[in-house]
């Protein structure tokens, strides 16, 4: 009987002390779900200089161009994810392999169908004071948006919310617009990019010009700029350091065999007199990007320049520009105008931005 009640008691002893250490035991501990980290991205690189030759590059009020901005606009030029069907993107016209323009007479819009006009290089569009051929957009940013809408085929607000999804533009829009992406800012954020990633100076011709370094250029080169400037007087038009004044003139292109040829920037002045105008292209880096003219029909550079020393197109032409006289020229005088021309392109090349 005794053993029994003192197994009894060591039992209640050691199940109580078993209960106690269990009340003691601190609760495991719950598991938290962490917040979704922001993408870790660097700081964008600093603008870079302007390129020797330029000036700089003017920007507008309402949207001066920052670093980040330009990085953003870089990565945006490139990506696909701007268009509406995820297959265009600024590039789709625009490839830095083709001097930034696409290398057809004629571009296909998303839908298929083509365009009227040539798409141009974006080399130093930064500079214009109107846009399009005709001038007809008075900023960057409206250039921009419209062909965004219209030639790449996008929806804003929706493109906007699309990109607003990939953390990294996320951010990148944070920073650069202290706000995320809007169908405003992303136009803003791409005029930035153009303006400053895409300029053509510190060509051969501007380190002889500015720094004196004759080892840049050739002696065909040197008289080539005499024939440019005098003989042949090209910089009557494409007047230096933009080779272009920024003006409009009919130089015959697009008359020749044609019942109605393109009105260009008459619809947009309403002014008679410039009748079949369409903007002076610059000449920087203007072997670069082949076919050429409003309706890219001279395939080559030097059809181009015969097509322009011939004096253009003048049969039927009432309106051909005063300033637009035929030349004669000797080979020897074509080569070296031709060697000038060529001058004028920089030694670069444009690496493509890893996309977020």
């Amino acid at each position: 009987m005794r053993i029994t009640l003192i197994s009894i008691a060591a039992l209640a002893v050691f199940g109580c002390k078993g209960n106690d250490e269990a009340k003691t035991q601190a609760p495991p501990p719950k598991k938290t779900v962490e917040p979704p980290a922001k993408a870790k991205i660097p700081p964008a690189p600093p603008l870079p200089a302007t390129p020797l030759g330029l000036p700089d590059t003017p920007a507008p009020d309402d949207n001066p161009d920052t670093a980040e901005k330009v990085a953003l606009g870089e990565m945006l030029f490139f990506d696909t994810r701007i268009s509406d069907g995820g297959a265009f993107s600024c590039e789709t016209c625009h490839l830095p392999d083709k001097g930034w323009a696409d290398g057809k007479p004629l571009s296909a819009k998303h839908d298929g169908n083509l365009n009227v006009r040539h798409s141009p290089t974006m080399y130093n569009v930064g500079y214009a004071n109107e846009w399009y051929w005709d001038g007809r957009m008075p900023t960057l940013e409206a250039q921009i948006a419209a062909a965004w809408t219209g030639q790449v085929g996008a929806t804003p607000d929706e493109i906007a919310v699309k990109l607003a999804a990939i953390p990294e533009y996320n951010e990148r829009f944070m920073r650069a617009f202290q706000e995320g992406p809007t169908g405003d800012n992303i136009p803003q954020a791409l005029a930035s990019f153009v303006r400053i990633g895409l300029r053509s100076g510190n060509s051969a011709w501007d380190q002889y010009e500015k720094n004196g370094d004759e080892s840049k250029v050739t002696p065909e080169v040197l008289a080539g700029f005499k024939v440019f400037t005098e003989k042949a007087n090209c910089a009557l038009c494409h007047a230096p350091p933009l080779y272009t004044d920024m003006l409009y003139h009919n130089t015959g292109v697009g008359y020749e065999g044609v019942k109605q040829p393109d009105p260009g920037r008459v619809k947009v002045s309403n002014d008679p007199v410039e009748t079949g105008a369409f903007k002076t292209p610059g000449l920087r880096s203007v072997d670069q990007h082949p076919p050429y003219f409003h309706d890219g029909s001279a395939e080559t550079l030097e059809a181009a320049v015969d097509f322009m020393i011939a004096g253009g197109y003048r049969k039927g032409n009432k309106h051909i520009d005063e300033k637009l006289k035929p030349v004669k020229l000797t080979d020897e005088d074509r080569a070296n105008l031709l060697a000038f021309l060529k001058a004028l392109t920089p030694d670069t090349t444009h690496q493509k931005p890893k996309l977020p």
